[in-house]
């Protein structure tokens, strides 16, 4: 009885060791030295924010006042706006879709 008692325990601990080891070993993480640079806010004319999919603070789409393509952009959308999107799914999806890629 022992010998049973000792055999599950020791099942137990390394299943449950298991476990906790992987726990979020295969969860998905943004790259942490990709850098992206932020935009001069004074000259947009939209100061909105929304969270990516992957957690991430993202600037919404927003129009220049200058005309210049704003730091950190990484597509124009077709209504004249430039998105900071990390990601190409759902980019410029409410401004037209995408003109260009910068």
């Amino acid at each position: 009885m022992q010998r049973h008692a000792l055999r599950a325990f020791t099942a137990f601990t390394l299943i449950a060791a298991s476990l906790l080891a992987t726990s979020d070993a295969f969860a998905y993480r943004g790259n942490p030295y990709q850098y992206q640079p932020q935009p001069d806010e004074s000259d947009l004319d939209n100061h909105g924010h929304y969270v990516n999919r992957d957690g991430n603070v993202v600037h919404s789409p927003a129009r220049t006042r200058s005309g210049a393509v704003p730091a950190g952009a990484t597509a124009q959308c077709r209504d004249g706006s430039y998105s900071f999107s990390q990601h190409h799914s759902g980019t410029c999806s409410r401004h037209g879709g995408v003109a260009a890629w910068q």
